[in-house]
């Protein structure tokens, strides 16, 4: 496979300036991908209704559109995994977001429940790719003292792509006359430009090292990466992975502890943030646009804080007490009949803010628990073992409030949550300040 190369008399592209440059380029065209992510899911949510009644669909089949793009992340995030430990970062890294603007393209054409399903399931699988291939990715060119916020920084674009797409959809929505049709299409015009600002950018270092071709590993390190970078990769060991290395007894523990923590820290935000409207709306609130917005909006600032944080408090001290604390939360939410609206919409906007505050370490930890070789496959399990939970809660909302009621509903996001946080007490790590071939190795026994 061909790999860019540099011209070693060329010092202009060595300089630290040059350097520089690179990163912000990286996380720029890893922070759009963040945002699409949070775009496709956020405008589901305020077109709902619209959809629902030109497509004449039942609350099965808004549910399963709701969740298509989370099912597709379930395949996608594995299969992107594997592709990208096996064949590289950069490769894949092309290819989710060629895909992605393709099917985003055909939203525009959609003129039936079937078809929108289909097209959504497709973006969704780009976007699992994204996450197995982009965190990794960052995560080996980024160093240690800034890893943890760059990181961090993906989930500020995907919350504020959620909050952005639901206030263009609101509004889109009621103040004009465009179709739904070209309202959710509209994010083909951010994935065309992210593929655009892609072109070029070279392979990760990091697993050239893994794969044994070091000449290369070190030409490019030498162009796009610190010193003190790249001695690190010098430590690692050439091992080929493979997927059952995730259950291993080096790595079992990395891989229960990511793909759980996940699962139980999206899957009731998912369920609440996408149909926000009609959860408020049920609680005697007045949902619409600033219910949906504002949920979205002290998500996005638990999110800010955290990444203000994480590489000066750790990980471990901003991932256990909230989960108990969202624990609390959504029980008292679920126990509390007749509780003031005020009230509610007061839990519910501290669930966000709490719940987005922790969430932002699972864009974080997968990239430093995993080694080089399984990194992409292991965050990639995690992803799609997450989105089965975001997918699932999202799916079934609508059901279980129609068969169970507001309040069970809402007891059930809690035990998720309790789960979550009995997980995080017993496994989470503290890699603060750490390379990442010593976070990863000191989680593995």
């Amino acid at each position: 496979m061909a790999t860019a190369t540099y011209t070693p008399g060329d010092p202009a592209e060595t300089t630290p300036a040059f350097k520089r440059r690179f990163m912000i380029r990286l996380v720029i065209v890893l922070v759009g991908g963040m945002f699409l992510d949070g775009h496709i899911l956020g405008i589901v949510g305020p077109m709902a209704d619209t959809i629902a009644i030109e497509l004449q669909i039942s609350p099965l089949w808004e549910g399963l559109i709701a969740a298509a793009a989370l099912f597709g992340i379930l395949v996608g995030s594995p299969l992107g995994g594997w592709a990208g430990d096996k064949f590289g970062r950069k490769p894949l890294f092309m290819m989710d977001i060629a895909l992605f603007s393709i099917a985003s393209f055909m939203q525009f054409f959609v003129d039936s429940p079937g078809l929108l399903l289909v097209v959504r399931l497709l973006m969704g699988i780009a976007i699992g790719a994204e996450y197995s291939v982009g965190w990794p990715m960052l995560s080996e060119f980024a160093p240690a003292h800034l890893r943890g916020r760059l990181l961090g920084a993906t989930y500020i674009a995907w919350y504020s792509g959620f909050m952005f797409a639901y206030l263009q959809g609101y509004l889109m929505d009621k103040y004009t006359d465009l179709s739904w049709q070209f309202i959710l299409g509209t994010s083909t015009f951010l994935a065309v430009a992210l593929l655009l600002g892609r072109l070029g950018l070279p392979e990760s270092p990091r697993w050239l090292w893994s794969v044994n071709r070091r000449e290369e590993a070190h030409t490019l390190a030498t162009r796009y990466m610190g010193s003190d970078t790249f001695a690190d990769v010098e430590h690692e060991d050439v091992r080929k992975g493979s997927f059952s290395m995730l259950f291993s007894r080096a790595h079992w523990r990395a891989t229960l502890f990511v793909s759980g923590f996940w699962f139980c820290a999206v899957a009731p935000y998912f369920a609440i943030a996408t149909f926000a409207d009609s959860v408020l709306k049920a609680y005697g609130l007045g949902g619409g646009l600033a219910g949906g917005v504002g949920l979205s909006a002290v998500a996005l600032a638990g999110v800010i804080l955290t990444v203000m944080l994480v590489d000066k408090l750790g990980r471990r001290v901003l991932t256990v007490p909230g989960q108990w604390l969202c624990t609390g939360v959504l029980a008292i939410i679920g126990l509390w009949a007749g509780a003031p609206p005020a009230a509610i919409l007061v839990l519910f906007l501290l669930f966000s803010f709490v719940n987005a505050s922790y969430t932002t370490l699972t864009g974080i930890y997968p990239g430093e628990v995993f080694p080089t070789e399984i990194r992409g496959i292991g965050t990639g399990f995690a992803a799609a073992f997450s989105r089965l939970g975001a997918g699932a809660g999202t799916f079934l909302l609508p059901v279980a409030v129609e068969s169970l009621g507001l309040g069970a509903s809402m007891l059930i996001g809690a035990a998720v949550a309790f789960l979550g946080a009995a997980l995080s007490q017993w496994l989470a790590p503290e890699t603060k300040g750490k390379s990442l071939t010593e976070s990863a190795a000191s989680f593995s026994h």
